[in-house]
């Protein structure tokens, strides 16, 4: 069984994630394409293990049924296989990559015309497909690229070229900027490192050999598996600490104290700067998880902030459909407007350290003037694994019976447009709601406090029997 989650599919591998599951799903794609006349696809990976042996596998399915592929024959970031997408013109892209889940994981992100996350009714056309079943067609992969149905596509010149384009090198030239950058194993470190050496920043790198294990760490830029970029930062004086993920689409980032500045933090300061400093116009799309911080800022600006379900895909849609300026969420992805339509922590990261050499000051002084400004908020998540029984235990009782804990502070509304969220009247607000990526059940709450938040974390786990 194939089944998209909210960032594609993911599978162990050697479990569901063999060539049969691979072959079949491009198979199911290249059966939609050749209905639709569509004539090419691209199709990258990442260093995970078996990511390059996929990537041929699914390629010869494509060319088997005479769809031409552009296949970018080197370890590629995800947001570049969906630039790739976008200047192409394709109709369908395709990356083999878990992004940031454990190495025991791999999967397949699949991408539509501009660079953006396959919808909900797109991936569910394919389940379906594979499921009625599918005739299987190859072509040898030398084979193919000899009758020129596999293109080798080589795109680091104008994916890095684009976000150079996007970003304000001149200031970041007078600013001598000192740069840690973690790549996490991951695919980041030549198109980022390129990017901000262009704009004359002493760059170092950690963490960036290949190893299909990421170090016995997951490839997750969080406040744990960043403790070593900390601690370089601040041993170093660099003014920033930049990490990507496995697939280099979310960042995580140290600030010259050694601060973790959360991803909800990331994108209030980048919209803040963009609107604030940049003087650019438009709205913010955000997921259901993400911070309501975002709200009061677009409010203050005589703008909209979107709340869509967790996926970027989501987030992808809304802002075509409202012309929004940036989208994201607390996970660290997020995209700007005018760039790909998914999300991509290269842009991201190059971006923040134009902020930090165009307004003149740090990370933590553009944070203070937005706390100053609209209030400060903390958020508190935490997640559960559980059993098949339980899930089914779970989901009977919020989504049946709409059971609703007793968390101490006054209900204004309740939400089931993705998990239960309880929005309270002091603007704070808590969700419960299972993984698309993983077994697991998150809980995420936002308060004034990050011990308030913790608090009524715990009282849900507690209604929840976790």
């Amino acid at each position: 069984m194939i089944r998209f989650g909210t960032g594609g599919w993911r599978a162990i591998i050697g479990d569901e994630f063999i060539k049969a599951n691979i072959v079949q799903l491009a198979q199911a794609i290249a059966d939609d394409m050749n209905e639709n006349k569509y004539d090419k696809i691209v199709i990258g990976y990442d260093r995970r293990f078996l990511s390059d042996t996929a990537a041929i596998w699914a390629s010869e399915v494509f060319a088997g049924n005479g769809i031409k592929v552009y296949f970018i024959d080197f370890y590629a970031p995800t947001p570049m296989i969906m630039y790739g997408v976008k200047t192409l013109g394709a109709k369908y892209g395709m990356a083999v990559t878990a992004s940031h889940n454990p190495a025991s994981y791999n999967g397949i992100k699949v991408f539509t015309e501009g660079g953006r996350d396959a919808s909900v009714e797109f991936t569910k056309t394919f389940e379906a497909r594979i499921e009625k079943g599918v005739l299987v067609k190859t072509m040898n992969f030398a084979e193919a690229k000899e009758k020129g149905l596999i293109i080798p596509y080589n795109l680091s010149n104008e994916y890095i070229d684009s976000i150079l384009q996007m970003v304000d090198t001149e200031a970041i030239k007078k600013s001598h900027m000192k740069v840690l950058l973690d790549p996490m194993f991951g695919v980041s470190k030549t198109s980022l490192q390129t990017i901000l050496m262009t704009a004359r920043c002493d760059v170092d790198t950690i963490h960036d050999r290949h190893d299909t294990l990421f170090g016995g760490r997951l490839p997750s830029p969080n406040a744990k598996t960043l403790t070593r970029l900390r601690d370089m930062v601040l041993e170093g004086g660099y003014d920033i600490g930049i990490a990507t993920d496995g697939d280099a689409d979310r960042i995580g980032i140290i600030d010259d104290k050694g601060n973790f500045i959360h991803p909800n933090q990331i994108l209030s300061i980048l919209y803040y700067y963009l609107v604030k400093y940049k003087g650019w116009e438009g709205d913010v799309v955000r997921n259901i998880a993400t911070t309501h911080l975002l709200d009061r800022i677009a409010d203050s600006f005589g703008r909209t902030c979107y709340e869509v379900p967790v996926g970027f895909k989501h987030i992808s849609a809304k802002m075509e459909e409202s012309d929004a300026l940036i989208g994201g969420e607390s996970s660290g992805g997020l995209t700007i407007r005018g760039h790909i339509r998914g999300k991509d922590g290269i842009f991201a990261s190059a971006l923040l350290v134009e902020l930090i050499c165009k307004t003149g000051k740090k990370l933590s002084e553009v944070l203070d003037e937005i706390y100053a400004l609209y209030g400060k908020r903390e958020m508190h998540e935490t997640d559960f694994s559980f059993s098949a029984k339980k899930k089914e235990e779970l989901q009977k009782k919020l989504f049946e019976e709409k059971a609703l804990p007793e968390l101490g502070v006054p209900v204004a509304k309740v939400s089931y447009m993705d998990g239960l969220k309880i929005y309270f009247e002091n603007d704070g607000w808590i969700i419960a709601r299972f993984s698309g990526t993983e077994p697991l059940i998150r809980i995420f709450c936002e308060m004034e406090t990050e011990e308030k938040a913790a608090e009524i974390c715990d009282k849900m786990r507690v209604f929840l029997g976790l």
